[in-house]
């Protein structure tokens, strides 16, 4: 209950600050430094992605690095930035003398929805042919509502239809951290002088938007204006799209080269079978199936597995296969049952002067969140303790037990204390690298006492997590010049009392965004590389669509927006009448 009212009140609180936060610092600036308002905007956002970048770092630090009560400190990741957060708000208070504060016009949503809603009703209750008809469809709200307040929504209905296309782009950048940090588990984080976790690639987003937005606004805009390229604030936006559509493009190619180098899937009435010798000498294994055909022959020495996971054929979902294990001059038969699409392990062991075998079930895939997977053989004749950290820990049981999986941080594990009836005893298990799942047979070597027998199951990851970084830095450009463009734009094409509103509206864009995302979540079976080719697609045709309607989109001017103090007077040129604002006085 505790947590539910800390987030409704962080959506109220953020409802509350960021429509109105932009509007507001906006409002700090004259019209005729309309420039250095652009540059506010830069910096507004610039400060928002400093702080994500900030907390990104820090927070984890105060949960992890100190304990209260034992555990995480969730308190103090908490209260910190509660505690800022508080900090802030009288640092404002304590400016407020020095800001300018356009006075409040009471419930402005409320009443655009009212003149809509009434310009709509109106036009319908009037639909004879005899009334005369109107230049715009708000006009039919005039009998009851300002013209000032019609005018202004007029000017905000023209920017919320500019808006229909945006959403598209946000569904693009927001699967930074969802689908962009998947396909991260499956790539390898050691970069050589640094080793990166998968979700740590998120702080990419905003160390770069904090490099690219002086670099677009010092060099790259004041380049291209050199050029004589009119690069307006509409254009900017659609090359934004574009960057996000090559953006996933690449995230597709590094997907498909990672699925190239992941291990095969066992399909439909197949399943794959590794064998491991544990015997002192080599055994020669002969996998037969229901009618006695031959599936398999190996011969195996001792310590030793097939080389790979062998590729079996079932003529039913489940079935049982026939072993003939030929050791020294013993013959040894046994069946074990498998089911399809399962991975399985053979273990041989002797059994006194015989030897014997088990089938366990292996790990299906790679594991998630970049983790590393073991588990444990153990051949002694007593149980085992393992602890692999301070909350992780498993029991192997005595003469030939296997436990179960466990996933771990990658890293080097030399000293992993275990524990037997007799005493203690530690086992180097080496580096655990991403994605890599492993198996390691407890053994009794009398030259070197206790070891650990490790094999590797699954490979680790192979394709380094650095070829993130173009579509990372591509997706980022995008979102400078799309993001802090579309920030100042719509300050600037708003009406004096409608600022806030369409911020409203530019927010509530990224909103639908996401919806879209789960949407294509839910009901879209394509693999993952064939999804981010969707969403390329489907961004370059929305890009399309944007640029066409940015070219017949006519740009406000700032005497356009003015209040009352300013009317339209017509002005005859040639053959067509064009409205020109011309000031008068009261």
């Amino acid at each position: 209950v505790l947590s539910l009212i800390g987030l409704s009140l962080i959506a109220l609180g953020t409802g509350g600050i960021k429509p109105c936060v932009a509007a507001f610092g906006g409002d700090q600036f004259e019209e005729k430094h309309a420039e250095e308002r652009t540059r506010y905007f830069s910096v507004f956002y610039l400060s928002i992605n400093a702080g994500s970048l900030i907390s990104t770092f820090i927070t984890p630090m105060l949960r992890g690095d100190v304990q209260c009560f034992g555990e995480d400190c969730y308190a103090l990741a908490f209260g910190v930035p509660g505690l800022l957060m508080m900090t802030a708000l009288v640092v404002f208070a304590m400016g407020s003398k020095m800001y300018k504060k356009p006075p409040p016009e009471g419930n402005i949503l409320a009443q655009v929805f009212r003149c809509i809603g009434f310009a709509i009703s109106n036009r319908f209750k009037n639909r004879s042919g005899d009334i005369p008809k109107r230049q715009h469809w708000l006009d039919w709200a005039a009998e009851k509502y300002p013209k000032q307040l019609i005018m202004d929504v007029k000017s905000l209905t023209r920017v919320l239809f500019l808006y229909i296309p945006l959403p598209m782009f946000w569904a693009l950048l927001d699967q930074q951290g969802s689908r962009w940090t998947l396909q991260a588990t499956r790539m390898n984080g050691n970069l050589g002088f640094f080793v990166l976790q998968p979700d740590q690639m998120q702080v990419l987003n905003p160390l770069l938007v904090l490099l690219f937005i002086p670099l677009f606004d010092l060099v790259i805009y004041r380049l291209v204006s050199k050029c004589g390229i009119n690069f307006s604030s509409l254009r900017k936006m659609a090359v934004g799209m574009i960057l996000a559509c090559l953006a996933f493009a690449v995230a597709a190619v590094v997907e498909i080269k990672i699925n190239a180098l992941a291990p095969p899937q066992p399909g439909t009435q197949e399943i794959f079978l590794q064998v491991f010798n544990l015997a002192n000498d080599e055994v020669k294994v002969t996998v037969l199936g229901n009618e006695n055909n031959t599936l398999l022959v190996e011969s195996i020495k001792s310590f030793q597995k097939t080389l790979h996971y062998s590729e079996l054929h079932l003529k039913t979902k489940s079935q049982d296969f026939y072993f003939h294990l030929k050791y020294h001059n013993l013959s040894v038969y046994t069946k074990h049952s498998v089911e399809e699409k399962n991975w399985y392990s053979l273990i041989i062991h002797e059994d006194g002067k015989s030897i014997s075998s088990m089938m366990v079930k292996d790990v299906e895939s790679k594991t998630t969140n970049g983790m590393t997977a073991m588990r444990f053989v153990n051949t002694l004749h007593k149980d085992v303790n393992i602890s692999l950290g301070t909350d992780i820990s498993l029991n192997v049981g005595e003469d030939y037990g296997v436990s179960a999986y466990r996933t771990v941080q990658r890293g080097e594990y030399p000293a992993v204390r275990c524990r037997t009836e007799d005493g203690d005893f530690s086992l180097n298990l080496g580096l655990l690298d991403f994605g890599a799942v492993y198996l390691f047979v407890i053994i009794n070597n009398t030259d070197h006492g206790l070891q650990a027998w490790k094999m590797e199951d699954i490979s680790a990851n192979k394709i380094s997590i650095a070829w993130q970084l173009p579509q990372y830095a591509l997706v980022t450009a995008g979102e400078v010049m799309f993001s802090v463009t579309g920030l100042e734009f719509s300050y600037s094409q708003a009406p004096s009392s409608m600022k806030s509103v369409l911020q409203a509206a530019w927010l509530l864009t990224v909103a639908v965004g996401n919806i879209i995302v789960l949407v294509v979540a839910q009901f879209s079976s394509l693999v993952q590389w064939a999804e981010f080719v969707l969403f390329s697609c489907l961004l370059l045709v929305v890009c399309l669509i944007f640029s066409i309607m940015g070219y017949y989109y006519v740009p406000v001017k700032p005497d356009d927006l003015k209040g009352p103090a300013y009317k339209q007077t017509p002005h005859i040129q040639g053959n067509t009448i064009n409205l020109e604002t011309r000031k008068t006085r009261l």
